[in-house]
């Protein structure tokens, strides 16, 4: 059996179907861990370590993912195809490892951009690692949204009256940093 790990519950049920009994599909619910909002979650003078915590309702899912990939033969990790996806992927993975879930499994990363029969057994017929530099890019933006967004949106909630926050600047800023 292989264990398939998408991020939404009803997305499960349909990849299920359509990879048949030898498979188990599981849903992370999104996101199963983040950054603690207390100081010192990212610390920029130990090359921006950051501390993980796993938020309360993904304790139980993470219990039910490391329990099935025990049982698994092989895990593959089948969040969205973009930066957060990608990061959800390498959380449920760096979870599992640390779990002792994994232990010498094969553990893959598929992509697929429409949840049909023939892109989803596309996608597992060809997978891959996780890819680093997506993880790396949402590794600065959370750093980023930790250090510049957090400190910053109060000041704009007091200064500017409906403004929303500044958290969304680790785009523009990571830019700014690459270059």
């Amino acid at each position: 059996m292989k264990l398939v790990v998408v991020e939404s519950p009803a997305k499960a049920k349909t990849i299920n179907k359509y990879l048949g009994s030898d498979y188990e599909v599981l849903a992370s619910y999104g996101h199963v861990r983040d950054l603690p909002p207390k100081d010192g979650s990212v610390r920029p003078d130990e090359d921006f370590a950051m501390s993980w915590e796993v938020d309360d309702r993904s304790v139980k899912r993470v219990k039910d993912i490391a329990k099935a990939a025990k049982k698994a033969d092989a895990i593959l990790l089948a969040t969205d195809p973009d930066r957060e996806g990608e990061a959800i992927s390498w959380h449920v993975q760096s979870l599992l490892e640390e779990s002792g879930a994994i232990g010498d499994k094969d553990v893959s990363r598929v992509v697929f951009h429409e949840i049909t029969r023939k892109a989803i057994q596309e996608a597992v017929a060809h997978p891959r690692k996780v890819n680093n530099e997506l993880v790396e890019a949402y590794l600065a933006r959370r750093a980023l949204d930790y250090l510049v967004g957090f400190k910053l949106s109060p000041v704009l909630w007091r200064k500017l009256p409906g403004s929303r926050s500044a958290g969304r600047v680790q785009s523009v800023a990571l830019r700014l940093v690459c270059q």
